[in-house]
């Protein structure tokens, strides 16, 4: 992984790039798409909150350095976000990700997982990170565990159990 600017972040396949408002478009055909955003936290969006949930992404990459990125395949196509963000209940940065099906299979979330959750510690310097999966999502179980996070916890939401998984940064350089 490369970092190529300010928040760009680039892989084999990928290039990350802070969402912004040329992705709305994007972002609404994502965020709108249950096959794609139904088992995130809060579900499929409206177009309006997606334009909302916009605006504080902005805000947020300004006021933290870290944020969404609107992932990309090398040849231009956007395939999916991945991205670190405070979680509102309070248990700390978390990675989050999704992409389109059609996209999966074959590392894409793995790859931009991968490449955020380092950015998070060696860039940033975010100490842990941590991420939720429904116990029934177990694509993305798979990704978290083949980054290198731990499952630490459960919990239950809306009558879903929830895993909790955490990424500590480690002590000694990459």
């Amino acid at each position: 992984m490369s970092v190529s600017s300010a928040w760009v972040l680039e892989t084999a396949r990928l290039r990350m790039t802070p969402v912004g408002h040329r992705d709305l478009p994007d972002l609404i055909r994502l965020k709108g798409d249950a096959r794609a955003y139904a088992l995130m936290l809060g579900g499929v969006r409206a177009p309006v909150q997606v334009a909302e949930e916009l605006a504080q992404e902005i805000r947020g990459w300004g006021q933290y350095g870290f944020g969404m990125w609107a992932v990309r395949a090398r040849r231009g196509k956007f395939v999916g976000i991945t991205a670190l963000m405070h979680r509102p209940d309070g248990r700390g940065v978390a990675l989050r990700f999704a992409f389109y099906p059609e996209t999966r299979g074959v590392g894409l979330a793995r790859e931009a997982a991968l490449a955020a959750l380092i950015y998070g510690h060696d860039a940033v310097g975010i100490k842990r990170v941590v991420a939720v999966a429904r116990e029934d999502n177990f694509a993305s179980r798979q990704v978290l565990s083949s980054i290198g996070m731990s499952h630490i916890s459960e919990f239950e939401r809306d009558g879903n159990l929830l895993f909790v998984y955490q990424s500590i940064k480690p002590e000694h350089p990459r």
